[in-house]
């Protein structure tokens, strides 16, 4: 690990009449580091979906082609978010963030001065493989700085970051392709713009995110918050292995663990689902249902911007009324989420296409917050990174490459109806995954609540 890149270590302990105090500030300010952070990670993602019919047109791309643009990035995002997401669990997360976020803008910035197909397919590869560097962190922060009680709602509140950072971006490009005068700059407007934007989040997360509780002077969050359901859920109460390996984490703590691979599986659907509307929502809208660019970008906020209240609302439920279980809201959202792309699909009316796409918004990050905090339980805190890792690989190099290639392939051969039965086909796959994924949870916590008992 390079020296820039380790967690710092506590010179001393913090004293104990300060203890809550600190735990406070610092858990609140790390919070926030990873929330901007995360928010501005997307910031230089989500432009390049917005950059497609630009891109398409400059470079005269059939849909396949674009799909292939899209799986450069998205595939390789899987593998790093698997790799990267493995080596942060023995990083500072601050840092590895950090560095994380400046690569992508730099990669952003060469986005805008380039011409040809090929070194767009190098860059998002590039994109991709920083891009990878951010989730991690994030959730090593939450895993260590707050407890299974509090986390479904702080999940929710950290989640709603790239719903955010990703609905921002449609009214920064529009934005500055009117201050910069025309289409003729969509390069600056789409790349070099959000680059700068995001070099300042930058600084953002290295002066509010903290390390570990452990690493500030601090009790873990195990010691701080007597949980001892959470304890016998993930095992937490198996100390950090300093001497392992981040392989031997992840071959041991999720590898061989069956509910980060079933959790892993139901987010493959999720993301299928997910890049199958909001990757192809710019082409969708403009070529087939008539949207203007204003129209397009407003429904893309919306498909964005709709997931904040209903991801918090969730949050805050999945902790007060279902008792800590994750997946019932999930299934729950992935059956409205059918008849919705039903009427996406169908549907003639400007209005009533963007609602439906707002009900698919509001509703698809739902189940991808509740896999991720589900992630988050099923391992001990030293592990995240590492299930974290196997998640975003799954979801990444099969769901969101699903969601694009195919579907690009599958409207090139037979039209856009085939590409919403794939989308169909998923949503009850994903169904039947998130199920599985409740009774093996609902197993073990029983298992736990009566060894509690004994």
């Amino acid at each position: 690990m390079f020296a820039f890149l380790k967690p710092k270590i506590a010179s001393a302990k913090v004293p104990a009449d300060q203890v809550e105090k600190r735990y406070k500030q610092l858990r609140l300010q790390s919070l926030l580091g990873v929330f901007f952070g995360y928010m501005a990670y997307y910031i230089v993602r989500n432009n390049f979906k917005l950059s497609t019919p630009h891109l398409q047109k400059e470079l005269e791309l059939s849909n396949t082609e674009v799909g292939i643009l899209l799986s450069c990035l998205l595939i390789t995002y899987g593998i790093s978010k698997g790799i990267m997401s493995s080596l942060a669990d023995k990083a500072s997360p601050k840092r590895y963030m950090a560095l994380g976020l400046a690569l992508c803008a730099m990669v952003n910035i060469m986005l805008g001065f380039s011409t040809g197909f090929w070194v767009f397919a190098g860059l998002t590869v590039l994109l991709g493989l920083f891009q990878g560097m951010g989730v991690g962190p994030s959730f090593i922060t939450l895993a260590n700085w707050y407890p299974r009680k509090e986390r479904g709602f702080i999940t929710a509140l950290w989640n709603i970051s790239h719903n955010i950072g990703g609905g921002i971006v449609g009214p920064i490009v529009t934005f500055s392709l009117l201050m910069l005068g025309g289409d003729e700059h969509w390069q600056v407007a789409s790349y070099q713009i959000p680059a700068a934007i995001a070099v300042v989040f930058v600084l953002v997360i290295l002066y509010f995110t903290k390390e570990k509780p452990e690493n500030e002077g601090l009790p873990t969050v195990t010691e701080m918050f007597k949980d001892n359901l959470d304890s016998a859920l993930a095992k937490q109460d198996v100390k950090p292995p300093s001497d392992m390996t981040a392989w031997q984490i992840l071959y041991h703590y999720v590898l061989k663990n069956k509910n980060a691979w079933l959790v892993s599986l139901a987010d493959v659907f999720v993301y299928m689902i997910r890049f199958g509307v909001i990757a192809w929502l710019p082409i969708y809208l403009s070529n087939v249902k008539g949207f203007s660019k204003g129209e397009m970008g407003i429904a893309f906020l919306i498909f964005e911007w709709a997931a904040i209240p209903s991801t918090l609302l969730v949050g805050y439920m999945t902790d007060r009324f279902f008792k800590g279980y994750r997946m019932p809201p999930a299934i729950i959202c992935m059956f409205i989420i059918f008849f919705g792309i039903i009427g996406y699909w169908l549907s003639d009316s400007l209005i009533m296409v963007t609602v439906f796409a707002g009900v698919i918004g509001a509703l698809i990050y739902v189940p991808q917050f509740l896999c991720s905090l589900q992630t988050l339980e099923v391992v001990p805190p030293f592990a995240v990174g590492s299930a974290v890792g196997l998640r975003g690989i799954l979801s990444y190099l099969l769901g969101a490459s699903l969601g694009t290639t195919l579907f690009g392939l599958f409207v090139d051969l037979w039209g856009w109806n085939s590409g919403f039965y794939l989308l169909l086909v998923a949503t009850v796959l994903c169904i039947i995954f998130c199920y599985w994924l409740h009774v093996s949870v609902k197993a073990v916590q029983k298992k736990a609540e009566e060894a509690l008992t004994m």
